[in-house]
C-alpha cells in the first residue's frame, strides 16, 4: 500500500489496478489520518475478495482474462511467447486448480518435474516468471494472494554461445568476399554491422542510405505461433523496442557492393523482390556455407556476437556499441554480447609479464 500526505493535510492512498482497456491506473481512498485511509484500502481489498474468492477463479480463468488484458499493449511475437508458456506447460497441469491451490509444496514439485523433462533452468524460470505476472494481475485485479513469492527458482546459467575463432573469421571473411550472392551479401552485413537475423531478412533498399554510408533497421520479421490451432506464420513489425529501430554506419566494402547492386526502394535487399527471404531460409543457407569452408556449425546470431566482440578488440566505446546493436542498456552488451578469446588472454598474459620484468619498458638483464 502507498500511502502519503497532500498538500491539503488530507492522507491519499493508491492501489494498482488494471484497465479494461489495457495498462495500469490507480484507485485512490482518502482519510483525515494515515490509519484512516489504510482500514478504507484494506477494507476494500476485503470486500473484493468476498465478491469472487480465489477460490472460484481457477488458473486458466485467470489466464483468459490476463491474456486478453495485456493483448492491447502487447506486440503479437511477445503475446505468443506468453501464451506457448500456459498454454503448453501452465494449463495441462495446474489450469483447473483454483489459484488459492497454487502452494508452494506445488510449485516445488511443478518446477523439479519440469527439469526432470529436460526444460533448461532458464526456460523453467520464464515458464513460472509469466505465471507471476499472470497471478499479480489477479492480486490487482480481484485481491487474490500470489502465492509465488516465496517459491525457490533454479539458477539460471547463462547460455555459451560459440563463437569462430579469429583466424576461422578470416577464412569465412575471405570466402563472403569472393561470393557475389546475395546470402553472402546478408552475412558480411551481419558480421560487419551486428544486425539481427530478423533485421536483416527485413530490410528494403529504402534502408539504405548510400551516400551517408548509413544502414536503418526499421522493421523485423519473426516466425511466431498462432493464437489459435496449431502452426505459425511470419509477421513483419517494428523493432523490438524503441533503441532496436537505430541507424547503423556501414563500411566502404558494404557501400561499393550495394552500389552495384541497388534497386527499388520497397524491394527486400536479399531477394530484390517485394517477398522477404524468410529467417530460417537463411540459417540454413549460412550452415551451408559453414559446412563448404569446413568451419565449425554456429549459430546466425552468433556473427553478432562476433562483430560485439571484435568492436570492443578494436577499442570502440561500449556506449556506442550499444546503441549500433540497439541495446536499450550498456549492461547488456556487456555481460551478454562481449566475449574474450583465448588469443586475446594469451597475448595479454605475455603484455603483462613484459611489464612485470622491466616496468620502465625494457626487459631486465640479470
Amino acid at each position: 500500500m502507498n500511502i502519503y500526505r497532500r498538500k491539503d493535510g488530507r492522507y491519499e492512498g493508491r492501489i494498482t489496478v488494471d484497465r479494461a482497456s489495457g495498462g495500469k491506473g490507480y484507485l485512490s481512498f482518502y482519510g483525515k489520518t494515515a490509519q484512516e485511509t489504510e482500514e478504507k484500502m484494506s477494507n476494500y481489498i476485503s470486500r473484493l475478495k468476498e465478491a469472487l474468492p480465489s477460490s472460484s477463479l481457477t488458473v486458466e480463468k485467470l489466464f483468459c482474462q490476463w491474456i486478453s488484458a495485456i493483448s492491447i499493449r502487447l506486440k503479437e511475437s511477445s503475446l505468443a511467447v506468453y501464451r506457448m508458456r500456459i498454454e503448453s506447460h501452465i494449463l495441462p497441469r495446474l489450469g483447473r486448480l483454483g489459484t488459492d491451490e497454487l502452494t508452494a509444496p506445488l510449485m516445488q514439485k511443478f518446477i523439479s518435474d519440469k527439469l526432470a523433462e529436460g526444460l533448461t533452468a532458464n526456460y523453467v524460470s520464464d515458464i513460472i516468471s509469466t505465471l507471476r505476472s499472470m497471478l499479480r494481475f489477479g492480486a490487482r485485479q480481484y485481491g487474490i494472494r500470489d502465492t509465488l513469492e516465496d517459491i525457490i527458482l533454479p539458477r539460471k546459467r547463462r547460455p555459451q554461445v560459440r563463437l569462430l575463432s579469429s583466424t576461422q573469421q578470416l577464412q569465412l571473411g575471405t570466402r563472403l568476399m569472393q561470393d557475389k550472392s546475395l546470402t553472402a551479401l546478408g552475412i558480411s552485413l551481419t558480421l560487419s554491422t551486428g544486425l539481427r537475423l530478423g533485421e536483416l531478412c527485413a530490410l528494403r533498399w529504402e534502408d539504405i542510405d548510400l551516400e551517408e554510408k548509413t544502414l536503418s533497421v526499421n522493421r523485423i520479421i519473426q516466425r511466431i505461433r498462432n493464437s489459435k490451432g496449431s502452426g505459425t506464420h511470419l509477421t513483419i513489425t517494428a523493432p523490438k523496442s524503441a533503441s532496436s529501430q537505430r541507424v547503423i554506419p556501414l563500411p566502404d566494402w558494404a557501400v561499393q557492393q550495394l552500389s552495384s547492386r541497388e534497386k527499388e526502394g520497397r524491394c527486400y535487399l536479399l531477394t530484390g523482390t517485394d517477398k522477404p527471404i524468410e529467417p530460417r531460409t537463411m540459417q540454413y543457407r549460412f550452415q551451408s556455407v559453414l559446412k563448404k569452408e569446413k568451419l565449425p556449425s554456429v549459430h546466425f546470431h552468433a556473427l553478432r556476437h562476433m562483430f560485439a566482440t571484435r568492436c570492443v578488440e578494436l577499442g570502440l566505446d561500449i556506449k556506442s556499441l550499444s546503441e549500433i546493436l540497439g541495446h536499450s542498456r550498456v549492461e547488456i552488451t556487456l555481460n551478454s554480447y562481449v566475449h574474450s578469446s583465448m588469443e586475446r588472454k594469451k597475448a595479454f598474459m605475455q603484455s603483462l609479464s613484459l611489464t612485470l620484468q622491466n616496468p620502465a619498458g625494457a626487459v631486465c638483464v640479470s
